[in-house]
């Protein structure tokens, strides 16, 4: 048998078998976890905040309830790391922002309080974006993709998805507005997903866009995934947003292959503006998927320019609206990215978004009307390889224009609200991960998931952990 720390690169279903029979020590484990991040996180930056007090503390209580017989699921025992705009009772939560530098929460949010119920134990809260945007404030020193140093790590939830393919945790929280669960788990090679808009309570998470906002898990398996969400989805009184709809427990339909699933690709979606070798390994799995037993069709997927272009006036206007106490009287203690994005925002007029508005319900009536002659749509997660940093600089302004090309495979599908996955589906012939997206109506993550897992088992490419 592996030993304790030869464990934490393992996924989470793995490890939880072992705590679940006893023959791992959730507190053995979680001190490994904590050693390897003291190893390896001082190159990669992913965590603001190491809570290894809590972690053993909690790794404690779990592994005398499990000794004694109480053993309340695959996250008992669990170590997990949240995104930092989780709220978390007596741990300072700072958005990565100055404004919030010493800012400690008086409560948890919702998905911390179901952590904390399913077991878990908390390692920490993890880097990010400031405020969740694109860019990262001057005073903070960004997450460090684990593939190669010199590549973006993807966006808001950056800390998540480098911590989590470094084995830093056994899954993350993260946070996707426009991308920043699919960006990541592109370009970090795991796996991500959004799941419907209001599914997770957002309650204690700092906002965005408040009608573009999702909570998710990234993992380094979709099984692991499933977990998570089961824990995490729900409906809480305290959101406003939360839907009153069944939770499955997903990992028990993971395993039910994709035979007779229909599954739309737009050719021209997947390879216009888009990196000719993320194409080419993204279409190539639609042949592993057949011999699987689905069925590729044709679709078109339309509405795309028009749905990055009001992406951005929708976000930035709600991003305003949720930084009015702020912002302008704090100006300066933003960084250049977040300032510029807020002083577009609050320019935005009513007749403005209004309009955005009804050119969203024609994107949310485009993908409706897809998604009734296939069961779910395949494209990239990400249009290129993880960028250069070079080319693609932390305190670089997110506008209107640059908007387009990044957010064109993702953006429309938090206007949707629909369930996506990321999966990995190859490597550039740089070494760098490459990532397969699959969306499906709305409620529908299981489906979603299922046909990942299905991709996921026939390839070796989830099984690959970065050189660090």
């Amino acid at each position: 048998m592996a030993t304790v720390a030869e464990l934490c690169s393992k996924t989470l279903t793995e490890v939880a078998g072992l705590i679940k029979k006893k023959e791992v020590s959730p507190v053995e484990l979680t001190q490994a976890m904590l050693d390897r991040i003291a190893a390896l996180d001082g190159k990669l930056y992913s965590y603001l905040t190491v809570t290894a007090d809590l972690a053993l503390q909690q790794a404690r209580v779990a592994e005398q309830e499990i000794s004694k017989g109480t053993y309340r699921g695959p996250l008992h025992g669990m170590p997990i790391a949240v995104k930092d705009l989780c709220y978390t009772k007596g741990i300072r939560t700072t958005c990565s922002s100055k404004i919030l530098a010493n800012w400690v929460p008086d409560y948890n949010a919702t998905v911390v309080e179901k952590f904390n119920a399913a077991g878990a134990v908390l390692l920490g809260k993890l880097g990010m974006t400031e405020f969740a945007l694109s860019g990262y404030h001057p005073s903070i020193h960004p997450p460090v993709n684990p593939w190669a140093a010199d590549r973006w790590p993807g966006a808001s939830s950056s800390g998540s998805g480098a911590a989590t393919a470094a084995s830093l945790c056994f899954g993350s929280l993260g946070s996707d507005t426009g991308g920043s669960i699919r960006f990541p788990s592109a370009s970090c090679g795991i796996v991500g997903v959004k799941p419907t808009y209001g599914k997770v309570s957002r309650y204690g998470v700092f906002p965005l866009g408040w009608s573009l906002d999702h909570i998710g898990p990234l993992t380094r398996s979709v099984a692991d995934a499933a977990v998570i969400l089961r824990a995490i989805a729900g409906f809480d009184p305290q959101d406003p947003t939360s839907r009153r709809v069944t939770v499955r427990d997903y990992l028990d339909t993971v395993y039910n292959g994709v035979k007779g699933i229909r599954i739309g690709v737009d050719e021209q979606y997947c390879t216009e503006g888009v990196d000719p070798q993320v194409s080419k390994g993204v279409l190539a799995t639609t042949t592993v998927l057949k011999e699987l037993g689905a069925s590729i069709q044709e679709v078109k997927v339309s509405h795309i320019t028009e749905a990055t272009d009001i992406w951005y006036t929708i976000c930035a206007a709600e991003t305003a609206a949720a930084h009015e106490q702020w912002y302008p009287a704090r100006a300066e203690d933003y960084g250049p990215t977040f300032r510029a994005f807020l002083a577009d925002g609050v320019k935005i007029s009513g007749i403005d978004y209004a309009k955005a508005d009804v050119t969203r319900q024609q994107v949310r009536r485009m993908l409706d009307d897809l998604l009734q002659k296939v069961d779910l749509l395949l494209c990239p997660s990400m249009s290129t390889v993880a960028m250069l940093l070079k080319d693609f600089s932390p305190q670089g302004t997110l506008s209107r224009e640059s908007a387009g090309p990044l957010l064109r495979l993702t953006a429309p599908f938090d206007l949707t609200g629909s369930p996506t996955i990321s999966v990995p589906c190859g490597f550039s012939s740089e070494g760098l991960p490459l990532s397969l997206q699959l969306i499906g109506r709305h409620n529908e993550e299981g489906l979603v998931m299922q046909a990942g897992y299905a991709y996921e088992q026939a390839t070796e490419w989830h099984t690959r952990r970065p050189p660090v």
